[in-house]
């Protein structure tokens, strides 16, 4: 017979239940995964938000110009009460 006593949970299956994570954590990481897939397809079917504006491309050191990080405004370059 065995001298030593069987223990509940030992061995390899006692392991294995130690090493996987609670059902409620996968199920949250789940859904969180799923919820950015479906924001980055509704942000990649919506396209850019305004297509008008571009990168400041090469980056060099900006002479003023279009794509320099100035926005045109329309103008509305005066100030207040004109």
């Amino acid at each position: 017979m065995d001298d030593e006593p069987r223990r509940s949970g030992s061995g390899a299956a006692g392991a294995w239940r130690k090493a996987v994570p609670p059902p409620a954590l996968c199920g949250f990481l789940l859904l969180l995964a799923l919820m950015f897939t479906v924001a980055y397809a509704v942000g990649a079917a919506a396209g850019p938000v305004a297509p008008g504006l571009h990168g400041t491309g090469s980056g060099g050191a900006g002479d003023g110009g279009p794509g320099d990080g100035d926005m045109d405004m329309g103008g509305m370059h005066g100030g207040a009460g004109r």
